[in-house]
Order: C-alpha cells, then structure tokens, then sequence
C-alpha cells in the first residue's frame, strides 16, 4: 500500500512539473536518469506550463489532507516564500475544493438523527468554506440565532491513515539512514503529528476546546471565541455561533476601514503568549483562514479566532525554560541561553557550557547586528538549529506545535504590520510572567492554589499522623526484632564454629591414637611406649568429642 501510495506521489509531482526539485539532489541522479523515460513527463504539457505557485497548490490538494496541512504552515512564510507560492499556498487555508452538498447533509442526518429541514430554519445548500479535513455552511437555527455548521468530510480518516503510514516508513528510513535521522527523531515527530490531526478529526474535542478557549478569554478586548452549540455537536459535526468579520488576511480591506494595524499586530503577540504562558492552553492552528477581525472600532480591533482542532499544553518546566531562554537570548548572555539548554535536557548530558555558548555566540550575533524589529524569530529558531546539530541537540515533539505557532503569528504580525517589533511586544509579558514564577509573591500565590486541596485533607491529618506513627512503632519493633535474630544467628554461628574445631582436634587425637597403637610390634624401640601414648591420645579425643555432643 505504501509503495502505491509513493508511485502516487511520484506521478502528481511529475504531473505538474516538480519532479525538478529531485533533479537537486545529487544523490537520486539514477531516479532522475529514469524519470526522462517516464511517459506523464511528456503528457500533460498545460499542468506542467501552470504557474509554480498554481501548480505547487494543486498538486498538494490531489495529495490530500496531511500535505494541504503542510501547504497551510509553509502559507503563513511570507518571509520565506516568494509572493506567487504563498498566495496560492494561502488558498489552501479555506478553500480547498469542497464534496458535494448532499454528503454534507447525509452526515448531518446520520450524526444528528434527523433531517436537516427539522433541524434547521435556513440551511446553506452551497459550503461557506472548505478546508482540509472539513467544510462549513451556513444555517440558522429553529430559535434564529445565525450558526456555521461544520462536517467532516466522507472517508478522511481512511485518506489520513494512508498517509500516515507511508510518512512512518518514510521516517524510518530517515532514522535508519540519515546521519541526522536520530538526533531529529523523526518516528516520534510523525507520531506526535497522527496525535494531532486525529484529534482534529474528533469535532466533540474541538467543541471542548473552543469552550475553554472562550472561558479563558471571557471579557478580553483583545480575542473573541465565538458560542458552541451543544445541542448539536456530535463526533462528525459541529454548530457554533456565526461570527462577522474581516478575514485578516484581507490587508487592503482593513486598511480601507482604517484599522490601527500596529495595535492590531500587537494584539496578536499578546494573545500568543497570553495563551502559552497564562493559561498553558494556546490555539495552535492560528493560520489566516482560522483568524478574523472585529473592526467596528477601527481604533480598537480585536481578533475573533474559528477551528479549534488542534490546541497545544506545556509543562511548567518548559514554559519556564521558554521563557528564560527568549530573555537571555535577547539579552545576548548566551551562557545563560547555553546553560537553559543544559539544564532542560534539550542537549545531551556532558555537553559543555562553554562550547556551547561560543557556537550560539557565533550564530547569534550577527542577527543583532539588525534592528530588533527587523529580527526574525523564525530566522533565529534557524540558526540555533543549525548551532544544535553540532551538539546533537534532539528534536522536542512537545515545543513542536509551539514553533509552528510562533512561526504563524510572526509571518500574521509582520504582515499586518512590516515594523513589528516582536521583541519589544513579548519582552513586558515575558518579565512579567518570569517573576510571577519566582520570589515570597510566587510562593504565596502557589500556596493559594494549594489550599483548597490542604483544606480538604487537614480534617484527616490527625488520623493520618496517628497511623504513621504507629507504622514507625511497628516498624521499630520488627526492626528490634529482626535485630535480636541476626544477633541469636551470629551467637550460634559462633558456637557451632568453636564446636567444629573441638571435634576436628579431638578426632585428630582419637585417630592418632589408634594409629600410634597399630604400630605396636612393628616398632620396637620406638613404640615401646606406645600403648601408654596411644590412650592418652585416645582419651583426649574422645573427651573433646563428648563435650561437643554435650
């Protein structure tokens, strides 16, 4: 199935004219020589005469879910892309070719248990959007509040799957023969991914996300979350409040209704990391096509943030990590960055500080040669990479999802707002948060998280107190008694050990006794007296060995 799965591949790339990009690597030139004898690399003329940008775009929706997923990240990479591939790669977000209507309204039916004239007032024949894994209509419900519903597209987890397997087989060969296959940890990386996106495919848990989303951001003037209808959510379909907005991506839109971009841009850092290190629950699919703007006060736009299938947690450990690392890095004490990493295990055990801390040096000060506003996060995540395979630096899945996020929301900001100084937004909420962690405030304040769970047990102290004492006692007491045997054994085996001496010398007396008396008659001389010799040896040995049985 793979192998199919991988001529597929071959055949769209060779379709629309991106075989080349295999032509670059030296290593496939036997694969390259081949695919001149390929018949599709002669057909199809008009696909492979598209635009590069067109033809990049069509070629990752004839893939599939998992590569338009890819295509939506890369969409978001203004600074990386040229403008012709990320605009098309932009449609990609919301407008995907849909299925047919009437799929639509057959798993609505089958997931809701009823038609969609009952259930509904209004319903959207034609789809509002439609995205990789799911599409939207429009509808409004028996009481008349506006909805969007969303369904799961027919078959996708069976496409997924496909997909999926042939990515493992592929990270395995990476693992097994590039020589940064293990540091990279590829397997883990896919594994992490299939997490995702099949929780993306449950539209229940995105339901659950969006409400806590919205209680995290109850009252915000910076993001609204819009209202879940639970009523009728199920698995395979989701109804939530219809929102109105602008799409941020329409830039001329928002300039035309003289929106404050650089409050707008700023507004977007903020809810980044509000949400990463505030609430340690952040929306990590923040691409344009999921990210609207409220501009009916253009002085004071606030964003209104759809699909929340894929969201993303950090330990306190790795958000406290993060967060020293951004200030030590901007601060350019690289041994500080150097040692953060030491400490979080993100290098390996042994790695020595100070070669780390010239390698980072090395990288990282050209880039401030810049203006801090012209520095790039995603140029800088970059670099350290590089830096890192040096000090065989693994790969963290758990920061995966983070990266992508960050990297979403600086090429959202720097569109909106090209002068966006990054670091000057997230330094304030990033001091802020680090001292909240440290210092008596600190303390106090996880005290205060702690005490309902202390007030609940402190009834059940005394109870508790009385039975580990006695458990000591009782322990005590077997320890004593334990005790008492070890030294009983040590006693015996003292005894026993004089014992089998005795009985070792006196059977050595007793058998040169008998001995010495078999010698009468054969020495003479000698052994004139050895009857007399002969039993008092005997008498010895026999005594010994009566008081060892004694």
């Amino acid at each position: 199935m793979g192998f199919f799965r991988l001529l597929t591949i071959q055949r769209v790339l060779i379709r629309y004219g991106l075989d080349r990009f295999l032509a670059a690597a030296p290593k496939l030139w036997l694969f390259n020589f081949l695919l001149i004898f390929y018949p599709g690399r002669w057909l199809n003329r008009s696909t492979r005469k598209l635009p590069r940008g067109e033809r990049i775009r069509r070629a990752l929706e004839e893939l599939g879910p998992v590569f338009v997923k890819h295509g939506q990240v890369l969409s978001t990479r203004r600074d990386l892309l040229p403008d012709d591939i990320a605009d098309e790669l932009a449609r990609l977000q919301d407008r995907v070719p849909p299925f047919p209507p009437e799929l639509a309204r057959q798993v609505i039916e089958t997931e809701l248990g009823d038609s969609v004239e009952n259930l509904f007032a209004e319903f959207s024949k034609d789809a509002l959007a439609s995205a990789s894994v799911a599409q939207v209509h429009a509808a409004k419900l028996k009481t008349g509040e506006r909805v969007i519903v969303k369904v799961l597209r027919p078959d996708i987890e069976q496409v997924i799957r496909r997909d999926l397997k042939l990515m493992y087989s592929i990270a395995a060969m990476a693992e097994k023969y590039w020589v940064d296959g293990p540091r990279l940890r590829p397997r883990e990386i896919v594994h992490e991914f299939e997490r995702i996106i099949f929780d993306e495919l449950d539209l229940v848990r995105e339901a659950a996300n969006c409400a806590q989303l919205r209680r995290n951001f109850e009252g915000s003037k910076e993001l609204y979350v819009p209202q879940i209808h639970w009523d009728y959510t199920r698995n395979r379909v989701l109804v939530m409040e219809q929102i109105e907005g602008i799409r941020v991506s329409e830039i001329a839109e928002l300039h035309a209704r003289n929106v404050d971009m650089k409050l707008l841009a700023e507004r977007g850092v903020s809810v980044f990391f509000t949400q990463v290190f505030r609430d340690n629950f952040f929306h990590a699919d923040m691409h344009p096509g999921n990210i609207f703007v409220d501009a009916s006060n253009p002085d004071l736009p606030h964003y209104i943030a759809v699909d929340f299938g894929i969201v993303g947690t950090l330990t306190r450990e790795d958000r406290h990590y993060l967060a020293e690392n951004f200030l030590a890095f901007f601060k350019r004490d690289y041994h500080r960055v150097a040692q953060l990493h030491v400490d979080s295990g993100w290098v390996p055990e042994g790695t020595r500080v100070e070669e780390f801390e010239s390698a980072i040096r090395t990288v990282c000060e050209p880039i401030f040669e810049k203006p801090l506003a012209e520095i790039s996060f995603g140029q800088v995540l970059l670099r350290l990479f590089q830096t890192a395979r040096r000090f065989n630096m693994e790969v963290q899945p758990q920061l995966v999802l983070l990266q992508k996020t960050l990297l979403n929301i600086e090429g959202l900001g720097r569109q909106l707002y090209p002068e966006l100084d990054l670091w000057q937004t997230a330094k304030p909420f990033l001091e802020r948060w680090v001292g909240e962690q440290k210092g008596p405030l600190a303390l106090l304040k996880r005290l205060g998280e702690q005490a309902p769970e202390w007030a609940g047990t402190l009834p059940e102290m005394p109870l508790l107190l009385h039975g580990a004492l006695k458990k000591l006692a009782e322990a005590e007491n077997e320890t004593a008694t334990q005790q008492a045997q070890i030294d009983k054994l040590r006693t015996q085996l003292h005894v026993n050990s004089k014992r089998n001496g005795t009985a070792i010398v006196g059977a050595a007396f007793l058998v040169g006794g008998a001995l010495t008396y078999g010698l009468d008659g054969y020495q003479p001389v000698i052994v004139a007296g050895a009857p007399i010799i002969s039993w008092v040896m005997g008498s010895i040995g026999l005594m010994m060995l009566v008081a060892v049985l004694r």
